[in-house]
Formats: structure tokens, sequence, C-alpha cells
């Protein structure tokens, strides 16, 4: 059972989000993780365009619930309990669901894969990566704030902090390298959740 901040946190992300894709007899969970500078959040955003979904954005979900962010144990903790009711009430609703956040723990995945199997619906993961020199390049600009979408604050000292804590993934997964063209993944995951 939900506790009820949790259910408050996920009506005030919900209430955030812009219009939500129509409802479809067969709503899907993508999960996507990568480490930041990957290009999550530019994958997550094309295939969003192919294959209309809700994109909840972990970093821009944060700062609706936390205007200045702390990133500490109980605020990611409040988060993503948060976030896991809203993944659960839109594909309640029929409504696909792409989680874009750096899910690259084995324990935090684990909780995604259990509201997939709950709710009977097709999961899909997908690991986002890149070469470490473009990875670099992408987090110099970001401390610049190059990019108007960019709503992630890790910078290069997090890369490397959170570099050291991947577990890899064990389930079977599509892994999409950003400094290529990703079209030809984003079509095969594409009939995959058509599937």
């Amino acid at each position: 059972m939900p506790s009820q901040r949790a259910t408050s946190d996920a009506q005030k992300l919900k209430e955030s989000l812009p219009e939500l894709p129509k409802p479809i007899a067969k709503p899907f969970l993508v999960m996507v993780s990568g480490l930041p500078g990957t290009g999550k959040s530019y994958f997550s955003r094309k295939l969003s365009e192919q294959q209309p979904c809700v994109v909840l954005n972990s970093d821009i979900l944060r700062k609706t619930l936390f205007p200045s962010p702390q990133y500490t144990g109980p605020e990611n903790n409040r988060l993503f309990s948060a976030l896991e009711e809203l993944v659960k009430s839109l594909l309640r609703s029929n409504i696909p669901v792409l989680v874009d956040a750096t899910n690259l723990v084995r324990r935090d995945r684990e909780r995604l894969y259990s509201i997939g199997d709950r709710l009977s619906v097709k999961l899909v993961i997908v690991r986002v990566e890149a070469p470490q020199e473009v990875v670099q390049e992408r987090l110099q600009s970001r401390s610049e704030k190059a990019d108007s979408e960019d709503a992630s604050d890790a910078d290069l000292d997090v890369y490397q902090r959170m570099a050291s804590r991947v577990q890899r993934i064990h389930r079977n997964h599509f892994t999409v390298d950003t400094s290529k063209d990703i079209t030809p993944v984003i079509m095969k995951i594409i009939r995959e959740l058509k599937r």
C-alpha cells in the first residue's frame, strides 16, 4: 500500500506533465538506463516522437517536487516512490510510459520490473551508452547550459562516482550508442513494443 505522501506526490507530478498521449489497448513500459551524459533524454525524446508515450524524466520530476534539489538519500526515496506510483497510475489508465532515469543499480530496476510484471504490461529495457570522450564533451557543454532541454545537473564528478556503481542488466535489453545513428535501434524497439 503506497504512503499518503507518495500518492499526493504522484498526483503533483502527474499534474506537471504535458498533455498525455491517448490510451492504447496494450500499454507498455520502457525503462531507460545509463550514466549521465550518455544521451538518455535525447533517446527518450526521439523514441516518444516515433511511438507516443509519456516520458517520465527523473531530473524534471525531481525539480517539480524539490525546486532546489539536494540529491540526498531521503530525497531520492521520496522521488522514486512517487515516480513508481505515477507509473502504476498511468499504466492502469492504459497510457504507455517511458521512465528516463539512470536505473544503474539492480535494486532500482527491480522495482520497475515488478510493476511491469504485476500489471502484465510489455516491459522493454534500453541501456544507453556513448564513448567516454563524447560523454565528457556533453557534460562540459551541460555545465555551460548549452542545451535548454537538458534538465540534469550531473557533471563529470557525478558521472565518475556513478560509473563505479553500475550493475549489469541481466534481463534481455536493447543497447543504444547515442554517438551513432539511433534510428535503426528505435525501429527495432518499436517493432518489439508492437509485438
